[in-house]
């Protein structure tokens, strides 16, 4: 007997489990989207996870008890980059790293001072140029710099800017919402909440932060690059140590 088809498996395949006691149920459905996201590259969708657990499960409530089960592990389950991921918590990472080895879960990647800068500003002014990155920063931005962060899997070059000769405009990519935990861009954090959280510790006068991270439309606004550095730090800072 040759072994069955992959479709005659998912035909098979019993997402509700109404021959289970409830409670036997609802521990099968927690292993399965723990198992489904554990074998997972990349974060899973949630309505990848609706197809594993019945239409009566409420996912919400059943990823809620995972979460709970792993408080004491040294990983957890977040939501990045519009999926669930199992990730080791921030304090393993030097662990990790010490091990060597091709090992996923390593944190954040050891980016330089300028890195940083750059992925960060691009991350909120995006698509940016090079050059305008470059004014931005106050410094000139090399492409070595670019091409370190392209190669992190933070970033990428495929648009071309408005602007004579066509430069590339770069953009961030998925990878960089996983690695600072985030679900979109949507989630970068608000100027005015880094302020209120007391991680920019600029007066108004000093500089207009809506300016500098491209929030005021003006082609003819100097940027302070000591405002954006303060920027970068509390962003950086934020990801280095996310709430979930």
């Amino acid at each position: 007997m040759g072994r069955p088809k992959k479709s005659e498996l998912h035909d098979s395949f019993d997402p509700l489990l109404m021959e289970l006691p409830e409670a036997a149920r609802w521990r099968e459905w927690m292993g399965r989207v723990e198992a489904v996201i554990f074998a997972a590259p990349s974060p899973v969708p949630r309505e990848a996870l609706a197809r594993v657990v019945g239409s009566t499960c409420n996912l919400d409530d059943l990823i809620a008890d995972i979460r709970d089960e792993l408080r004491a592990r040294p990983y957890e389950l977040v939501f990045v980059a519009g999926g669930y991921q199992l990730r080791t918590k921030p304090r393993f990472a030097p662990a990790i790293r010490a091990a060597g080895g091709d090992l996923r879960d390593a944190g954040t990647p050891e980016l330089t001072p300028t890195e940083i800068l750059t992925v960060t500003a691009i991350a909120y002014l995006q698509p940016a140029s090079r050059a305008e990155l470059s004014r931005l920063a106050g410094k000139e931005i090399s492409r070595d710099v670019i091409g370190a962060l392209r190669r992190h899997g933070l970033i990428d070059g495929a648009l071309r800017a408005p602007q004579p000769g066509a430069p590339f405009a770069y953009v961030t990519i998925k990878k960089f919402l996983e690695v600072f935990g985030l679900a979109t861009l949507r989630d970068l954090p608000d100027i005015e909440r880094l302020e209120d959280e007391g991680l920019l510790q600029r007066t108004p006068s000093e500089i207009d932060i809506d300016a500098a991270v491209g929030l005021v439309q003006d082609d003819h606004i100097e940027f302070d690059d000591v405002a954006l550095e303060d920027i970068v730090k509390a962003s950086w800072r934020q990801a280095q140590n996310p709430s979930y």
